[in-house]
């Protein structure tokens, strides 16, 4: 139980444009998306970098369907301002896309529109999204914010083919990451204003079981003392989840029943995603967005492999 900075750290690439979403690929380099700048990145070992496509708006959470295709939340862009130094959102642009779920071929780019909307209601701003082992995927609907309001998010579920997209929870108050146990049991939301982590009983792929008290029918597993935001999380091999947290910079983790295990500090106030990679996937990549990098470090423990890796068993 420690708070932990890990150094040194490995610095994989930098001068991007507020990189999330990061995906291992088989040959050691990564995808990522760079929001303000509405393109998908190739990163390869040397740290060269490479827009393998341009779907416009704000690409953000990003995984490999069971095709072979990369699957993205389309934030339908944010405005931009520079603080300190740092690249930060700044709300919802005066050229604000629309939100979507959107498929790519990483050989071609080409870019299709699956999903923008669920019964007549306009998707928002898609977060983060995560498969499960039948090929259908959870996603957030984070929404927008404007000067004077913001929208209530949601949890959705959906499936590759178009045929299917169902709201489990709403409201939510800007959900952001998503994740789901090693046995597919529990999918866990993360709140970015609140800083609250929730969990939700899976009764079968893309059914939930809700209960009291609270109105969004999950089980809330953490909320960190002192004032942070939460972004998107990963999940390691034996359930603890991995929540970047935003204002305190850095990764909290926690058990699978709301306990603490440790937080790991890193020097970017918006770190925003994690994933695992390496050698039984024991070093994790961070996205620090403001500073426009994304690093490695080894870590403690095995991260889960994700469905549809194409890193494979």
């Amino acid at each position: 139980m420690s708070d932990t900075l890990h150094s040194p750290l490995t610095e994989v690439a930098s001068d991007l444009a507020f990189p999330e979403g990061p995906v291992m690929l088989p040959d050691g380099g990564l995808i990522v998306v760079e929001i303000a700048k509405a393109c998908v990145t190739h990163i390869d070992k040397t740290g060269r970098k490479t827009i393998i496509a341009r779907p416009g708006g704000g690409p953000n959470g990003a995984a490999f369907g069971p095709d072979g295709h990369l699957y993205i939340c389309n934030n339908g862009g944010f405005a931009w301002k520079t603080v300190e130094g740092r690249l930060v959102p700044a709300g919802s642009p005066q050229d604000y896309s629309g939100g979507r779920i959107e498929r790519i071929d990483i050989a071609t780019g080409k870019v299709e529109v699956l999903y923008a909307s669920c019964d007549g209601r306009m998707l928002k701003g898609p977060n983060d999204l995560v498969f499960d082992a039948q090929g259908g995927f959870y996603f957030t609907d984070h929404g927008k914010r404007r000067p004077r309001d913001v929208d209530l998010g949601g949890l959705y579920y959906a499936k590759t083919d178009g045929s299917l997209i169902r709201e489990l929870v709403q409201p939510m108050i800007m959900p952001n990451g998503v994740g789901l146990s090693p046995d597919e049991r529990t999918v866990y939301v993360a709140e970015t204003r609140t800083g609250h982590l929730w969990g939700f009983d899976v009764a079968a792929p893309g059914v939930i079981r809700k209960a009291p008290p609270h109105e969004n029918g999950g089980r809330h597993l953490a909320g960190p003392p002192g004032f942070t935001s939460f972004d998107s999380l990963a999940v390691e091999r034996d359930g603890n989840v991995c929540v970047a947290s935003l204002t305190l910079g850095g990764i909290n983790v926690v058990a699978p029943d709301g306990a603490f295990v440790e937080f790991i500090a890193l020097p970017d106030p918006f770190c925003t995603n994690i994933c695992f990679g390496g050698p039984e996937l024991m070093t994790a990549y961070v996205t620090l967005s403001s500073t426009g990098r994304v690093v490695s470090l080894p870590w403690p423990r095995p991260g889960l492999r994700l469905n549809f890796d194409p890193c494979g068993g």
